[in-house]
């Protein structure tokens, strides 16, 4: 039986939600995408690529930031069918230091990057486990390396994506049982919408592999995840950064 993905996060033509929707589809999976504030052709434009590789697809404006996002997402899916795999790659990520840190910036953080994620992801599992779509399921959310060092200047982004590792770890442990495995990819620095040439002239000498990360990396990691080949590993953060050096 074909598998249901959903993937968040795919908004511009160069983002990881995006590689990671050509990956599955290549694979056979129908795509169920989120996206925000794309440009007005971008949305269709990708649906016909996707539909082309023989799946089907659909794909579904959402702000991540309003109450009951998780909640929207779950109900228009299943247009589709009941999902087998979920990636969260959504973020919302504001430049900010101990000075900027306040209420206003911790809850539009907290909002996408950790409530809609949670909440994606246990109403996911208990759809998955009434319904059974496929013999087993899975969930792979996106973190941004918080665990290899410190981040000065982006605090409210990395206490956010932080706690992801720390809920996929304690979330794969309950969900192992009715066959969903949970897992937390850490891309490393992408080329993909943020990098100007400064950044990318500042950043390639720490790559002793002698180029930037590519969004698509981080897709083929995911696929192996969400694949057959992928389902005994579950409860892990991994990190495809090519070598980065942090120092």
């Amino acid at each position: 039986m074909r598998k249901l993905a959903i993937v968040t996060g795919v908004s511009y033509p160069r983002s990881i939600g995006t590689a990671v929707c050509r990956r599955l589809a290549e694979q056979g999976m129908d795509i169920f995408f989120t996206y925000w504030q794309a440009g007005e052709t971008w949305p269709d434009h990708f649906t016909v690529e996707i539909r082309a590789l023989g799946v089907r697809c659909e794909g579904l404006e959402v702000d991540l930031e309003e109450s009951g996002a998780a909640a929207y997402i779950l109900e228009e899916v299943q247009r589709l069918g009941v999902p087998a795999v979920l990636v969260n790659c959504a973020a919302f990520s504001e430049d900010g230091t101990y000075h900027e840190l306040d209420e206003r910036q911790l809850d539009r953080h907290y909002a996408v990057n950790m409530r809609s994620v949670f909440l994606l992801c246990t109403g996911f599992a208990k759809l998955f486990e009434q319904e059974k779509p496929a013999s087993w399921g899975s969930i792979v959310n996106l973190t941004s390396g918080q665990s290899k060092g410190p981040m000065p200047g982006e605090l409210a982004y990395i206490a956010t994506k932080g706690a992801i590792t720390a809920f996929s770890q304690s979330l794969a442990a309950e969900l192992a049982s009715i066959g969903i495995n949970v897992n937390a990819v850490n891309p490393g620095p992408t080329d993909s919408t943020w990098m100007t040439d400064d950044i990318r002239k500042a950043l390639l000498p720490n790559f002793p592999m002698g180029r930037i990360g590519e969004p698509d990396d981080a897709a083929r990691l995911i696929r192996f995840l969400v694949g057959d080949d992928g389902y005994w590993i579950t409860g892990q953060e991994l990190h495809s950064e090519g070598g980065f050096d942090r120092r």
